[in-house]
């Protein structure tokens, strides 16, 4: 989305605005952070926020930068291009030196973090505490909690940069590629869910999960961690935990239903922010999907995803869709034939064409029941049901159910199980699709 403000300027007016970045910028592009020199650079104005973000279109929202580290930005958003530039000369100057990847602990460094010792009492249930080599002589008390389960005691503390330090033994790995997605994460204001893991090893705090969590947040301006401490903890113990959780108790990602749901609610929500920025009324669709994509750019892809899966939601949830009945959409039901993986696989991808975002008004037609997007939605819906009326209702029998089927026949204990209950089971396991 181009800027009036720029396209409106003359060309010594574009000049002047230039020379005046450049001197709020004490000469340094925005994003590389490196030197500018007017005379043999060539530059770009760009807005730090997007305007698709909400960034306002005045020289406030502007910065200046080499053209080429414009053209080459990780990101839209000039204020995040910035730290993931940042961030790349940290992980370059961490590998020329040592061979490795960046980790907290060069991260820290960076910031002048990992300084001092913590200072610390424990005592009747709290933990009695100050930062005083930064200056602060203030005692803080905190109460101490204890695990029923382990006996492992530990606090909740907001920990000054200087007073973290990264723990090499439980947690050695570097920093992946989601990063920049969590940088993004924290930028828009959504908050971590997570506390950061500390332990106290000889009077330092030593961070062993939550890594990427902290590195977001530093890399973001936060000059402290809130952070949860463990007291004398058993190091076993925490290796072990921290190990697992990567591993064998690895967290299981939210199912593509759950996903559609959501995605669903995203896309809502991206209409309302389009309307308000335009001051158009609630029940006014006058814009297209592919208006909305480019509305938001920088998330384009983000935007397309939500808009085909809000419609897969709709179809899959709709009155007229008979088939919503058979499906397992917990993947955890055993009377229930149709996984949501071999329904969104052999069925949602085979009707619905996730690269089609149309050009027309979300709302053409729509009068007339003839809005293209609502056909399409009801057609499927119909067809849907034709597969439910055709092999499940008054067929697969619930009360039987999936368990152990084959086994049955196998067993020659298939007398309750009709010929429709099996064809309707056969025919939607997921590996015939």
């Amino acid at each position: 989305m181009g800027s009036k403000y720029l396209a409106s300027l003359s060309e010594d007016q574009y000049s002047e605005l230039t020379e005046q970045l450049w001197n709020i910028q004490n000469s340094q592009c925005f994003i590389c952070e490196s030197e500018i020199d007017l005379q043999i650079h060539e530059t770009n104005i760009d807005h730090i926020v997007p305007l698709a973000s909400k960034g306002k279109d005045s020289e406030a929202n502007f910065a200046l930068t080499h053209e080429s580290c414009n053209k080459s930005k990780q990101d839209a958003n000039l204020k995040i291009a910035k730290i993931l530039q940042r961030l790349s000369k940290i992980q370059e100057k961490t590998k020329a030196e040592n061979g490795k990847s960046a980790s907290l602990k060069d991260v820290l460094s960076y910031y002048d973090g990992s300084k001092y010792d913590f200072k610390y009492v424990e005592n009747d249930g709290e933990l009695k505490y100050s930062f005083s080599l930064m200056g602060d002589n203030k005692s803080y008390t905190t109460k101490i909690f204890q695990d029923q389960l382990s006996g492992e005691k530990s606090c909740f503390i907001d920990v000054p940069v200087e007073y973290l330090f990264h723990d090499e033994i439980i947690n050695p790995r570097g920093i992946n590629n989601s990063i920049g997605k969590l940088i993004k994460e924290f930028d828009k204001g959504n908050p971590q869910l997570h506390l950061c893991l500390a332990r106290i090893d000889n009077n330092k705090l030593k961070i062993f999960d939550g890594q990427h969590k902290a590195v977001a947040q530093i890399l973001l301006g936060s000059k402290r961690v809130v952070t949860r401490i463990f007291i004398k903890p058993n190091i076993d113990r925490l290796t072990e935990t921290n190990t697992n959780a990567g591993s064998t108790l690895r967290q299981i990602a939210f199912d593509k239903s759950i996903m559609r749901q959501l995605n669903s609610t995203l896309y809502s929500e991206r209409v309302k922010q389009y309307q308000i920025v335009h001051q158009m009324q609630a029940d006014d669709y006058s814009f297209s999907e592919q208006q909305l994509v480019d509305f938001f750019k920088g998330d384009g892809v983000k935007i397309k995803k939500y808009i085909i899966d809000a419609i897969k939601y709709s179809i899959t949830r709709h009155e007229d869709n008979k088939l919503k009945d058979y499906i397992d959409f917990d993947g955890k039901a055993k009377e229930l034939p149709i996984s949501y993986s071999a329904f969104d696989k052999s069925i949602l991808s085979t009707f619905v064409n996730s690269k089609v975002i149309l050009n027309r008004p979300i709302d053409d037609k729509a009068d007339e029941g003839l809005n293209p997007r609502n056909l399409e939605i009801n057609q499927i819906a119909k067809i849907l049901s034709i597969i439910a009326e055709t092999l499940y209702i008054n067929k697969f029998q619930p009360e039987l159910g999936t368990h152990r089927i084959e086994q049955k026949i196998a067993d020659k204990k298939d007398r309750d199980i009709t010929d429709d209950h099996l064809i309707a089971y056969r025919i939607s396991k997921e590996e015939v699709k």
